[in-house]
């Protein structure tokens, strides 16, 4: 008899965090960008990343009819907590995560919603950066959902109405497909890391995505911090107990 071996998941891998630790936390965040949230700093248990994937996730499903096949843009600065739950939701659904502006998307997820681009895609999400956002700062066209005001109206469950084939694309990059089949294998190969405490910098949005899910497979946390270079002798780092660091 033939048996079918399933290939993880993005979603698989967040589920399996949480079932194995879910108090343990998945990602710190440490805002040193110049700006109205320099200073901040966030701590997301494997738990809340899922209910705030969960969220997204059925903002997708429910008000976009996304599913596999749909192309997401993820317009969000790099690294970010809110790239990373709004990477997961994408996965969670089926669908297929871009970062590039070339590529024409069926939803835009973006910080910027006044930008030219948002006017190319079908559904718009307009994302405010701050923590504590109750609304997003400033005008928004008719049609475009403001995240900060209607996330919270959304489950803090997910249950996909259709699962992704190996073969769907799970990411694509300057036309570079990868599937769902193969998206967790990549991100571990490029991570290189084991189970620990994970500093990430990178600002590459792609790259930046291959490191979180990389890490998190492995059954690690991550430690962004956005707007500046630091290392390991970081004192926030130590305080941290940082143990690698993503290059």
């Amino acid at each position: 008899m033939d048996y079918i071996v399933r290939v993880p998941t993005p979603a698989d891998v967040l589920a399996g965090l949480i079932e194995d630790e879910p108090s343990r936390p998945a990602l710190t965040f440490y805002d040193d960008e110049p700006g109205a949230t320099q200073g901040e700093r966030i701590e997301i248990s494997r738990k809340v990343l899922g209910t705030w994937v969960a969220k997204a996730a059925n903002a997708l499903q429910e008000g976009f009819d996304c599913e596999p096949g749909t192309l997401v843009r993820l317009d969000i600065p790099a690294p970010h907590w809110r790239m990373a739950y709004w990477a997961f939701a994408v996965w969670s659904v089926g669908s297929t995560v871009t970062v590039d502006s070339s590529e024409g998307a069926d939803v835009l997820v973006t910080t910027d919603p006044a930008h030219p681009d948002a006017a190319d895609a079908d559904e718009v999400v307009a994302v405010s950066l701050p923590a504590l956002s109750r609304s997003f700062e400033g005008a928004l066209r008719t049609g475009v959902m403001d995240e900060a005001r209607e996330i919270s109206s959304f489950a803090d469950t997910f249950l996909p109405w259709a699962a992704p084939e190996p073969t769907d694309t799970a990411l694509v990059v300057s036309g570079e497909r990868t599937s769902y089949a193969d998206i967790v294998d990549w991100a571990r190969e490029r991570a290189g890391v084991s189970s620990s405490r994970v500093l990430v910098t990178e600002q590459d949005p792609a790259t930046f995505l291959q490191a979180l899910l990389g890490c998190l497979a492995a059954h690690g946390s991550v430690v962004m911090v956005r707007g500046a270079e630091v290392g390991l002798d970081d004192a926030r780092m130590r305080s941290e107990g940082v143990e690698a660091r993503f290059s």
